[in-house]
């Protein structure tokens, strides 16, 4: 590549990494915040930041403090408008989650090195799994991660092993990835987090066979027994069947 197109790809990537310091917990942050989060000089960080505003991707408040700017909703809009399932699709997920007992569903895609929420129905449960949509989890833990990869081949799992804490997730990751496949489903205990287990399964493009996303159930581990789990996997299994049929994951348009 080209020295000045490197260059390019590196100020685009700064960017994008810039603004991803921007979420729920931090919705507005100081350029000193957004320099001491990237390590950049802070000439770099100024000079990224007014680009930023000039495209309207962030916005100064007068106090300080910068927030994502309005350039965004539009891109908001169009991005939950294309994430957003179908109502029968959302049937479904609220469906399974009564099936379960009241556990919550969330369905996941694959982005780079993690995995996404992009739709979920909140259990019942006074005790329950939470994740946002929209959050960005680890893919090297958890049923969900097992079942986006269980199609990659052993390099795409080593690189994704590597961003585990320790040394010796690469094989156990690998051989996960190839039950999920096998099996046509997941499960996870304390993986990412002690005491909370997943079960999972694959949804497909309906045309090319392409794995798209996971359906997910999530919950405290002590309610997720072999037999519990294998209680509900049919209803699992029957959901992930119902999503490939509908063909949604990424908008239908």
């Amino acid at each position: 590549m080209p020295e000045s197109d490197a260059g390019g790809v590196r100020s685009v990537q700064r960017a994008v990494d810039l603004l991803a310091l921007f979420d729920v917990e931090h919705p507005s942050r100081s350029v000193r915040e957004l320099v001491d989060a990237t390590g950049l000089p802070k000439t770099t960080v100024v000079r990224l930041v007014h680009t930023l505003e000039q495209c309207g991707l962030l916005w100064s408040r007068g106090d300080g403090h910068l927030v994502p700017g309005a350039g965004l909703l539009r891109w908001a809009e169009l991005a939950n408008r294309t994430w957003r399932l179908p109502e029968e699709a959302l049937r479904r997920l609220a469906e399974l989650s009564e099936a379960s007992g009241g556990e919550t569903v969330s369905v996941y895609v694959r982005q780079q090195n993690s995995r996404v929420c992009v739709a979920r129905h909140e259990g019942t449960r006074t005790l329950r799994h939470v994740v946002r949509v929209g959050a960005e989890l680890p893919l090297w833990s958890g049923a969900a991660s097992h079942v986006l990869l269980s199609r990659s081949d052993r390099a795409d799992v080593a690189a994704v092993a590597s961003r585990a804490p320790g040394d010796d997730w690469c094989e156990p990751l690998w051989e996960r990835a190839r039950k999920a496949d096998a099996d046509g489903m997941a499960v996870s205990h304390g993986e990412r987090e002690p005491g909370v287990s997943g079960v999972a399964a694959p949804v497909f493009a309906a045309a090319s066979g392409r794995l798209t996303a996971a359906v997910a159930l999530g919950g405290p581990t002590t309610r997720f027994t072999d037999e519990a789990v294998a209680g509900l996997t049919p209803a699992l299994l029957d959901t992930a069947r119902a999503l490939t049929a509908l063909d949604c994951i990424g908008g239908t348009a």
